[in-house]
């Protein structure tokens, strides 16, 4: 039964080890003579372990998602969208007003006609949500909604929610290995920490990052079709041609029209005079609504891109519905509050359309990746940038593994010198748990970082100390009589206890470390927790099956080299 025991030991030691070596230095494709070179090694390490932003290099940001310019332009849209469906139900407005400063949010909406209070009401219940709003307080003629403060802080963290699913599918297209993004400092910072480690063009992704996508298909007012859409030299124009008051459904915007041919005579490079145009808002249809989005060349050229897009199966509907009445009128695609194409409705359309403008192919492709990650619910700025080079992060990694190879070269010749012939099987255990510890760190995908290798290193020290307190109880047993066998039985079974002990109250502490700390205490804190589960394998399992091997070839055996 005893070398059944052991064979079955020796399997599972040997599975495992030579599963954990294949994992650290193996390929994660086919098998080649390659593999087997110090050159395939080395490559496959570099590419088996990820390292983090202080080892690699790369970008650090902490950005600020804005989130009370997220209910101020909540409030304003339900203002206008409330203004849009009283017009349509001919109900008559003598004022409006929007308060959004000092965490207050409100809309209030006065009727001409106090006796159409309710009616006010009722219908802009039928078309806007303020749900989150609570019941409107009447005075007069006069309806207010105001947002409580415990559900501002409900739609702020959602926000930030949000912007966090955003960003992190904006990175993800980008193409950055092994990012680290998650909130940062408390709830109500609206915070967000990015590391990108090995990013080499960190500008890009920054302006990736804090570009708008904010897509708009509106109504543009103008005299029907054959008139043209009129274009106004400036703002002060368009305002002047409404009677110099903008109501509040109505919206000037720049009409930026990329590939329009400049007047004979233009100088190269003078940029075309501005024009504005008046759009009615809100938009009919937005980027939430958008399912698709993508940058294509009609001629083949490099720099005569456009963007085409595809709308959601509601947003689709809404469309066409809107559409099919406004046909001879004018729509403009609006992008981040401004006019890019304005189009003739000649029939209804559902759920294609088009931004046109020779943009170059890397413009054309982020913009397309912005709009298909949705729109930023608010801007984000930036409080906090580092920038880690590689070769600060290449010092690192050499510091690091210097300090690893000193600290494992002192421990092993302390080892051997101490407990003599036991001490190598104590330096087996170790460089057994350095492999398997790493191997447990690609398997889970985890990064590496700087602390994480002082995790490593720290478990190094606590897997000696589960060595040391094993000998040390083998020797008392010795020394008070007991056989060699005996010895060893005692010394693994009572010393376990304490090993237990010693690793439960460390795991507890990590694992605080985990839960409270920010992204370099978490790797410190899983490199030592996976140190300390992978060492009760190897420190208590692996060496008491060497002895039992050792006990096996001699079952006699008097004297013990420890």
């Amino acid at each position: 039964m005893k070398n059944t025991s052991l064979k079955i030991r020796a399997v599972i030691i040997a599975v495992v080890t030579l599963a954990g070596i294949y994992l650290v230095i193996g390929p994660r494709g086919t098998l080649t003579k390659q593999d087997f070179t110090w050159a395939g090694i080395k490559q496959n390490l570099s590419e088996n372990i990820s390292l983090g932003l202080d080892l690699k290099g790369g970008s650090h940001l902490v950005m600020h998602v804005k989130t009370e310019e997220y209910l101020k332009t909540l409030a304003e849209n339900n203002s206008s969208a409330a203004l849009n469906a009283l017009q349509e139900a001919n109900i008559a407005v003598s004022g409006s007003n929007v308060v959004a400063a000092n965490g207050t949010y409100s809309v209030s909406i006065t009727a001409a006609d106090a006796s159409q209070t309710q009616a006010l009401i009722d219908e802009v219940k039928k078309k806007v949500d303020f749900v989150n709003w609570g019941d409107p307080s009447v005075s007069g003629g006069t309806v207010t909604w105001n947002l409580p403060s415990q559900m501002q802080t409900v739609l702020k963290n959602q926000a930030v929610e949000q912007a966090l699913k955003i960003i992190e599918s904006r990175i993800n297209a980008f193409g950055v290995k092994e990012p680290t993004l998650q909130r940062h400092g408390s709830e109500a910072s609206g915070q967000i920490l990015l590391q990108m480690p090995g990013v080499d063009d960190p500008e890009r992704v920054k302006k990736l990052l804090n570009a708008d996508s904010n897509l708009e298909l509106m109504r543009v007012i103008g005299a029907p079709n054959p008139a043209p859409v009129e274009r106004y030299p400036s703002e002060q124009a368009a305002l002047s041609s409404l009677g110099g008051s903008l109501p509040p459904n109505r919206k000037i915007m720049e009409y930026v029209e990329r590939d329009a041919t400049p007047p004979p005579g233009t100088p190269p490079g003078t940029p075309p005079a501005k024009q504005y145009v008046i759009v009615e808002y809100p938009a009919v249809v937005n980027g939430s609504e958008l399912r698709d989005a993508n940058a294509v060349s009609r001629t083949g050229s490099s720099n005569d891109y456009q963007i085409s897009f595809s709308l959601k199966p509601a947003g689709a509907a809404k469309f066409g519905e809107w559409t099919s009445k406004n046909i001879n009128n004018y729509m403009g695609v609006v992008l981040n509050n401004q006019v890019k194409s304005i189009a003739f409705i000649r029939s209804r359309i559902d759920d294609q359309g088009e931004i046109s403008g020779k943009f170059t192919k890397t413009d054309a492709e982020d913009l397309a990746l912005t709009l298909r990650s949705g729109a930023l619910p608010a801007q984000i700025e930036y409080q906090e940038e580092r920038t880690v080079g590689p070769s600060l992060g290449a010092d690192s990694i050499r510091a690091g593994v210097t300090a690893s190879v000193a600290g494992l070269a002192f421990i092993v010749a302390f080892m051997l010198f101490y407990y003599r012939g036991a001490g190598i099987n104590a330096v087996i255990a170790l460089i057994l748990n350095m492999v398997l510890t790493l191997a447990a760190l690609i398997m889970l995908g985890s990064t590496l970082t700087l602390p994480g290798i002082a995790g490593l290193i720290l478990g190094i020290g606590m897997a000696v100390d589960s060595n040391v307190l094993i000998f040390e109880r083998m020797r008392e047993e010795i020394i008070a009589g007991h056989g060699v066998a005996k010895a060893v039985e005692i010394g693994f079974d009572k010393a376990f206890i304490t090993i237990i002990d010693t690793h439960v109250t460390t795991i507890i502490a990590a694992v605080i470390l985990y839960l409270y700390g920010s992204g370099p205490i978490r790797g410190f804190a899983v490199t030592l927790v996976l140190g300390l589960l992978i060492n009760l394998f190897s420190a208590v399992f692996v060496s008491r099956t060497i002895f039992m091997w050792l006990l096996s070839r001699n079952p006699d055996m008097k004297k013990l080299s420890i």
